[in-house]
């Protein structure tokens, strides 16, 4: 399972890597096409926008992994364990209700929009809002594969699979 772990974190950073690549590339070419031939690509900003979007929502899961997202930890702080387990328990069960309701209203969303074409690059926005189920979808599975180790030691799991971070340790 720690393998499969891993080759799933590895592929899903790759590709969030991959997005912001071909960002720079898109915008420094149109930069550079701008300034030495007075012509720009009418489609690089559009690209770049929507490469954004997807990258966002891909590393959505990595950041939950790492424990990067706001998160407070006052109460957390001042009950005891099991009482914190409790609530980590909680937590996690009313993050995973969010983000399978995320899953199916990004879906909806999705499929009402696959008619609509984006401007410069002629695309279906269906794949533009795509973007959102399958970044909930991660998210869940981000979620799952460090469910025991946040309820039971309140950690997240590091981009290598390590639990090595406590909840309020960077994000108070």
């Amino acid at each position: 399972m720690h393998r499969a772990e891993r080759v799933f974190v590895a592929v899903n950073a790759t590709v969030v890597i991959g997005c912001l690549a071909a960002m720079a590339l898109i915008v420094g070419a149109n930069i550079a096409l701008r300034y030495t031939t007075n012509h720009s690509l009418s489609w690089s900003d559009e690209a770049a926008r929507y490469l954004m979007i997807w990258m966002t929502f891909l590393g959505a899961g990595l950041a939950l992994r790492t424990g990067g997202h706001v998160a407070i930890s006052n109460l957390q702080d001042l009950v005891s364990s099991r009482k914190q387990m409790i609530l980590r328990s909680v937590i996690l069960l009313i993050l995973l209700v969010f983000f399978a309701y995320m899953v199916q209203v990004g879906w909806e969303y999705m499929q009402r929009s696959q008619y609509q074409k984006t401007p410069a690059l002629r695309l279906s926005f269906q794949y533009i809002y795509a973007a959102m189920p399958v970044g909930f979808a991660l998210m869940i599975v981000h979620l799952l594969l460090m469910a025991r180790a946040f309820i039971t030691a309140g950690t997240y799991r590091g981009i290598d699979g390590s639990a090595d971070a406590q909840p309020g340790a960077a994000n108070g």
